[in-house]
């Protein structure tokens, strides 16, 4: 289910979806967990207060482009790779301007959802 919510004058897509039990918000970009034993699992992470995060694989899939090196500062949305996934191809994009300060996978490799795939500066 998606919607918008307002919120001081600033609109939020919101996309809510049910995973095994498990109830997937999405807000602005960042992706949150919640479940019975689970409590809160932020699943990603890159805000502009904190930039020296990881950014974690919201999926399962196949890594199969990517288009940062590490050093590499980079602008809010460009992208840093491609992760394919249900058949689907999801881009994953930088949502701040930051630097890459390490970068965790190779293309055609398979990650779980919630692994690292990025640590940032």
């Amino acid at each position: 289910m998606d919607f918008k919510i307002k919120i001081k004058n600033k609109e939020y897509q919101v996309e809510l979806k049910e995973n095994g039990g498990a109830v997937k918000i999405k807000v602005g970009g960042k992706e949150f967990v919640f479940g019975s034993n689970k409590g809160l699992i932020e699943a990603q992470s890159a805000t502009k207060k904190d930039l020296s995060k990881e950014v974690v694989s919201s999926l399962s899939g196949v890594i199969i482009n990517i288009f940062i090196k590490e050093g590499e500062k980079v602008k809010s949305g460009k992208k840093f790779l491609t992760l394919s996934a249900m058949k689907m191809e999801n881009e994953i994009v930088a949502e701040n301007d930051c630097k890459i300060k390490k970068i965790l996978v190779k293309e055609n490799q398979q990650v779980k959802e919630g692994e690292v795939l990025i640590i940032l500066e």
